[in-house]
């Protein structure tokens, strides 16, 4: 698998940006460091103005690759969820049907780990603005249009495969899409609340979200 990811390029619908920030090394940086700065003070507080000061360019030249910081929060998650499909495919390919289910809650629940596969992206800070700011996204009056245009068929791409996964384990089941995208935005929120409101979750060091979703879906289907 490792030979097979090492030569691969996460693709992201185009409409999302202006320029492919893949295609410069302008690009690279801008997304690298846009995670960085997300990360440390906030999508709310983030803008193109701290971005430029942040890599030493102007705030036009990052409006050359994203018409918005909204679609550049776009782009970071379309290129998350692609990164979270290619291993969902290749860590699944050669299993029977009954394991891949299990298999794949663990693959797309886990704790990440960085992939030394994408130099300019570190995959760890972005699963955190994931946790914290993916709702962002899609939480927006534009979502029905946006939908339309193909921004979040990467994430839909997901949500079909984990369905149709849960149909092979049992296929009498009456929801199961509504159980696959329960899977995705359930194991984003344990891990926000296992970092901030520990309180009223049982996910810690020792169990994770991972435990829980699987928990909750293999006993779902039992019934």
């Amino acid at each position: 698998m490792d030979s097979l990811l090492s030569n691969l390029k996460i693709a992201v619908p185009e409409k999302i940006y202006v320029k492919d920030p893949e295609s410069s090394a302008l690009g690279k940086r801008i997304v690298e460091h846009s995670i960085i700065l997300i990360n440390d003070i906030g999508f709310d507080s983030f803008t193109f103005k701290k971005l430029g000061t942040l890599i030493g360019s102007n705030e036009s030249s990052i409006y050359r690759y994203f018409e918005s910081k909204h679609k550049l929060l776009l782009y970071l998650s379309s290129w998350y969820w692609a990164w979270i499909e290619y291993q969902l495919v290749f860590e699944t390919h050669s299993l029977n049907p009954e394991d891949k289910l299990e298999k794949a809650i663990e693959i797309v629940t886990r704790t990440i780990k960085e992939d030394s596969k994408f130099s300019h992206i570190n995959e760890v800070v972005l699963n955190k603005i994931m946790v914290n700011e993916n709702s962002k996204s899609f939480l927006t009056k534009e979502v029905d249009q946006e939908n339309k245009e193909g921004y979040f068929v990467i994430y839909k791409r997901i949500v079909h495969r984990l369905r149709d996964m849960i149909k092979v384990k049992q296929p009498s089941y009456k929801f199961p899409s509504s159980l696959a995208s329960t899977i995705l935005e359930g194991s984003l929120h344990q891990h926000f609340l296992k970092d901030h409101f520990k309180s009223i979750t049982d996910c810690n060091d020792s169990l994770s979200p991972t435990n829980f979703i699987k928990n909750l879906v293999l006993n779902t289907l039992k019934s």
